[in-house]
C-alpha cells in the first residue's frame, strides 16, 4: 500500500467503519456498551506491527470506527501499544459510568500507538484506564485486545476480514453460564 492516497485512505475508512458496523449489530451492543479496538497501524499499511506507527492512517481507521460508535451510541475504548501496558483511552463519561480509576499517561504514536493518540485527540474529555471489561471488540493487526473483554468472549466473523492490510478478529461476550446440568438458561443471553 502506498500511503497517502486519498483514494486508499478513503478505503481503509470505510473499512474500518463498516468492520465496527458489522461487529456492533452482530454482537447486539446497546446504548451505552463498551467496543474495544486495538489497532496496528503499521499492520494496516502493510508493515510488521510496532515498525510504521502513521499518524495519518490511525485518524482514518479511528473516524471510520467512531463514526460507527456514535450512530450506535457505544462507547469506544482505545487499546494502547504494549509500551503503555496496553492501556486504554476513553471517554471520561465511560471511566465514570463503570467505576474505573483513571491513570496518567498521555499516548504517543511511539508510546501508546498511532490509534490510541488519534481517540485521545478526538474525544470530548479522554481519560487514561489500565483495564475495562468490554462488552465486544475489534483486533486489527493482531494486537491481542483479549485482556480487555469480560470474561467470555465468543468469536464472531464478520464478512469485513481486513482494514488495509491488516488481519481483523471480532468478539463479542456472554454471561457466564453457571449451575451445571440442572440450570436452566435465558435463550436471550447467549
Amino acid at each position: 500500500m502506498v500511503l497517502g492516497m486519498t483514494e486508499e485512505m478513503t478505503i481503509i475508512g470505510e473499512e474500518a467503519y463498516r468492520a465496527a458496523k458489522e461487529l456492533i449489530e452482530a454482537a447486539g451492543l446497546e446504548e451505552g456498551d463498551l467496543l474495544v479496538v486495538g489497532c496496528s497501524t503499521s499492520e494496516v499499511a502493510g508493515a510488521s506491527i510496532g515498525t510504521f506507527s502513521s499518524p495519518e492512517l490511525a485518524e482514518v481507521v479511528f473516524g471510520g470506527i467512531y463514526q460507527a460508535t456514535q450512530e450506535a451510541k457505544v462507547y469506544l475504548a482505545a487499546q494502547c501499544c504494549e509500551h503503555l501496558n496496553r492501556a486504554l483511552i476513553l471517554e471520561k463519561e465511560a471511566v465514570a459510568r463503570y467505576g474505573y480509576e483513571m491513570v496518567n499517561v498521555l499516548p504517543q504514536p511511539k508510546a501508546g500507538g498511532s490509534f490510541a493518540t488519534a481517540a485521545y485527540k478526538a474525544f470530548e474529555n479522554p481519560a487514561a484506564v489500565e483495564h475495562i471489561k468490554a462488552h465486544a471488540g475489534i483486533d486489527i493487526g493482531d494486537t491481542l485486545i483479549g485482556m480487555h473483554l469480560r470474561d467470555v468472549a465468543v468469536p464472531v466473523r464478520i464478512r469485513t476480514r481486513e482494514i488495509g492490510d491488516a488481519h481483523v478478529v471480532c468478539a463479542r461476550t456472554r454471561p457466564k453460564f453457571i449451575g451445571g446440568g440442572r440450570a436452566a438458561y435465558d435463550e436471550g443471553l447467549l
